[in-house]
């Protein structure tokens, strides 16, 4: 009867009331049979102790400055053990030019991997690094561990600007296409960077006949050239005059040129160019990009055939008879044809065909460093051109 039950309102407060009770004493009971876990929350007081160790690091970046070249920095961070316990302190990583010396910054002492510092008592980490070309600005790093576990690892960092001992501009003398006949001139200027002007003692290149294809002057450069060059205090120009004569094809060559400044150094820069005349080539597989035929991997079981064309312009064009010197690989057999006038006679075109008999031996000469290029090399009758060496990237397989 309806007078007589508990309310329907009565019923529902009750049953609220009695499962909150339920549950929260389910999660008081969960929560005291459960272990604390790794990232749980703890009380500080309660996870360290009060005799463990303390580190205190009064810098971790320092800003050096500039440096030379091949040069080497260091500097001393101080490391504070301010805790109760001994602290130790280990070696870890560092980027490539930077290096923990030691950790006590005793001269005279091999480097250390550990290192112990007493409760309330402090030690000094000595970072090096060197200067690397071409130069510019630097961040290096090192990173010490520790078994402090309020601090497992410190990253100490320098930072500044590396100035160069010397950088030539341009970096590379580079002249696109030269002619055999004429005299063509290369240039650069080397800026150097130091508390003495420089005194270039040698110059040379590494060409076989040096003497013969190449003249080598070096200028000191005036002081407002010297001003115009950031962080520069001397320097001198190198001029390379490049006689005719040479070989048609490409030329890359080293010029060294030694100086005191009060150091000895040697700068090495770079020459390219492609020497060109009256004779050019053409045909299947020839790059006048690079100057060479490129013929890729051919079967020796097979055989290869192709065939070359070498026109000849100007004045001396009737006298160019090209006559094979040398062919690397030996197994190459190379014809040189009659040449023949085209159109109005003012080009000639001669054909040389290219054989790489069946049954041939293997071979790699595909220009690459481990597999340097083979060459035809011809004696062509023509008087500013008379040699001409054709690289040859092939590779013989079976």
């Amino acid at each position: 009867m309806a007078g007589k039950g508990p309310g329907v309102w009565l019923v529902a407060v009750t049953a609220l009331v009695a499962g909150g009770m339920v549950g929260a004493g389910g999660a008081a009971l969960r929560t005291r049979l459960t272990p604390w876990q790794i990232g749980d929350l703890m009380p500080l007081a309660t996870a360290i102790s009060s005799d463990a160790p303390r580190v205190e690091i009064p810098e971790t970046t320092h800003a050096f400055g500039s440096i030379g070249t091949g040069d080497i920095g260091s500097h001393r961070f101080e490391v504070r053990n301010v805790g109760g316990g001994p602290l130790t302190l280990r070696r870890g990583s560092s980027s490539c030019t930077c290096t923990v010396s030691d950790f006590d910054g005793a001269e005279g002492d091999d480097a250390a991997t550990t290192r112990e510092v007493a409760a309330g008592a402090a030690t000094e980490v000595t970072v090096q690094w060197k200067g690397k070309p071409p130069g510019g600005p630097f961040r290096q790093q090192v990173t010490i561990l520790t078994d402090d576990p309020r601090r497992p690892e410190i990253v100490f960092v320098v930072e500044g600007t590396v100035i160069p001992t010397w950088q030539a501009v341009p970096s590379l003398m580079a002249l696109p296409r030269i002619t055999a006949s004429a005299t063509e001139r290369a240039s650069t200027t080397v800026y150097t960077y130091g508390d003495a002007e420089p005194s270039v003692r040698q110059i040379a290149i590494d060409h076989p006949q040096a003497a013969q294809f190449f003249s080598l002057v070096t200028t000191p450069l005036l002081a407002e050239e010297i001003a115009a060059e950031t962080n520069a205090t001397g320097g001198f120009r190198i001029d390379v005059d490049i006689k005719p004569g040479l070989p048609l094809g490409p030329l890359r060559q080293m010029v060294t040129a030694t100086f005191t400044m009060p150091q000895q150094v040697t700068a090495e820069i770079p020459l390219e160019a492609t020497v060109g005349g009256d004779l050019v080539l053409a045909g299947p597989g020839w790059d006048s990009s690079q100057q060479a035929l490129r013929l890729g991997t051919v079967s020796g079981r097979k055989g290869f055939r192709t065939r070359l064309f070498l026109t000849a312009k100007g004045p001396h064009r009737d006298q160019v008879q090209p006559r094979v010197v040398e062919a690397v690989p030996d197994v190459m057999e190379v014809t040189v044809g009659k040449g023949t006038p085209i159109g109005s006679g003012a080009v000639v075109r001669i054909p040389i065909d290219i054989v790489i008999p069946v049954g041939s031996r293997t071979a790699n000469h595909l220009c690459s460093k481990q597999a340097p290029a083979g060459r035809i090399v011809l004696d062509t009758g023509h008087p500013d051109s008379p040699s001409l060496s054709i690289p040859i990237c092939v590779a013989i397989g079976p």
